[in-house]
């Protein structure tokens, strides 16, 4: 692999996953912000969920759901949120409030070269919910969605 996606646990708190994406940052800024261009890249086919529904308001105090349907569960499962901070093509700072163990998510967007680096820090809680987060798969999952992103990304430059 060319362009690995890196996941590192940096502490008994916080996971980094880092990454660079051949598409300047405002792009890359659009695939995390609109739903219908994160529809295509957050659930790789290998996760068996599928998306419901997708609702973004990508701005300081506004909120997003995911919701998500499974065959092995009866109803569908919802993720949420509130953005605490979003500085357009920069940083998004956003809650995960589906459990009292969510994570406090930063992601920030540096563009060099028309090239992206993205760095994803998740910070927990407690070392228990970091412990069942990895224990999970959850954060496992995400070289198979940046190379999903990275498709949607040329896509989108190439248009």
């Amino acid at each position: 692999m060319n362009n690995p996606t890196t996941v590192e646990r940096t502490s008994d708190l916080e996971l980094v996953i880092t990454r660079t994406f051949n598409a300047p940052a405002h792009i890359v800024f659009e695939a995390w912000t609109k739903p219908e261009l994160l529809m295509r890249w957050w659930t790789p086919e290998s996760f068996g969920i599928t998306f419901i529904s997708c609702e973004i308001d990508a701005v300081t105090g506004g909120s997003y759901r995911f919701v998500f349907g499974h065959p092995a569960f009866e109803h569908p499962m919802a993720f949420f949120g509130t953005y605490v901070e979003v500085t357009p093509n920069s940083r998004i700072v956003w809650t995960n409030e589906e459990s009292d163990e969510g994570a406090v998510s930063t992601l920030t967007f540096e563009e060099r070269d028309g090239k992206t680096l993205l760095v994803l820090h998740e910070l927990y809680p407690s070392k228990q919910a970091l412990d069942e987060a990895i224990a999970s798969g959850s954060s496992g999952g995400a070289p198979q969605q940046f190379e999903l992103l990275d498709e949607v990304l040329d896509a989108l430059v190439s248009a």
